[in-house]
């Protein structure tokens, strides 16, 4: 007899055993197999993922406000200037002009015109003011979004 044999027997035997003793029929519930839950990595950054990078990337020394008002800035003026252009272009109304306040009393504006498409890009004109000591800067341009969506000043014009 064969070992394999030799060991299933007296299994098999008292699994029938089992059965019997009890008088009535018993159904053995297979194993059920469950599956782990799987999860679906994103293929890209999110919207707000997105979003963040290009706020990051516009940057207001880069052409949005006038340069003498720039070197009065501090760097909460600058935080908050930023946020406040990229917002105006990227979600803001025509006619709507997004405001920010920073240190010491500086305040500042930033007005934005409808989007136009040039060259495959959208582009909109902007006008940003800052006030700074009581006195007043402005810069008007056209700024247009880039693929990673930053926005650049194409044309400018203190």
């Amino acid at each position: 007899m064969t070992l394999a044999l030799r060991f299933a027997t007296p299994l098999l035997a008292l699994t029938l055993a089992a059965c019997a003793s009890t008088g009535s029929t018993q159904v053995a519930q297979a194993p059920v197999a469950v599956a782990a839950p799987t999860f679906i990595a994103p293929v890209g950054p999110s919207p707000a993922q997105t979003t963040q990078v290009a706020l990051a990337a516009t940057s207001i020394a880069n052409g949005f406000v006038d340069p003498a008002a720039l070197a009065l800035m501090t760097a909460k003026d600058s935080a908050e200037a930023n946020s406040a252009q990229f917002y105006a272009l990227q979600f803001g109304r025509p006619g709507a002009p997004r405001q920010w306040s920073g240190d010491k009393g500086s305040t500042g504006t930033v007005g934005v015109g409808p989007y136009v498409r040039v060259n495959n890009l959208d582009c909109r004109d902007f006008t940003h003011t800052v006030k700074i000591g009581g006195a007043e800067y402005v810069k008007k341009g056209t700024a247009c979004r880039e693929s990673g969506n930053n926005w650049t000043v194409v044309q400018g014009a203190a």
